[in-house]
């Protein structure tokens, strides 16, 4: 039986602590991951190529890959999600706790925050 995959897609600039707790959902329960990083324009929100996170997240998350249980691949950008009916998935929202939910990769762009979700510390 060939493999399913539990799909999240996006830009995945700065990988933090959030990211680790939405895909561990699927990892505690046994399921694979597949994580699809958007192609989006290099633009201020966005400082890094797709190809870029790509390489980051192949070797932060290399001993998830080496599990044979994550996949990362580079999709094009889109513009909505679509399905039919009874298309045979899911789709799943997870709510994460707010210590969890406040972190953003923005506010670690902006050095507000580190990627645990810890406040950075500002010596005037």
């Amino acid at each position: 039986m060939k493999k399913k995959y539990a799909l999240f897609i996006g830009r995945w600039q700065n990988w933090h602590k959030g990211h680790e707790w939405l895909i561990r959902q699927q990892f505690d329960q046994g399921k694979n991951v597949w994580l699809a990083i958007r192609d989006v324009e290099v633009d201020e929100n966005n400082p890094k190529s797709a190809q870029g996170i790509f390489a980051e997240l192949v070797v932060q998350l290399s001993v998830m890959l080496s599990s044979g249980k994550l996949m990362i691949s580079v999709i094009p950008d889109i513009e909505s999600v679509n399905y039919g009916r009874g298309v045979g998935y899911e789709v799943i929202y997870h709510e994460p706790p707010q210590e969890v939910g406040d972190i953003s990769g923005t506010k670690i762009r902006q050095g507000k925050i580190n990627p645990d979700g810890t406040s950075k510390e500002t010596h005037s």
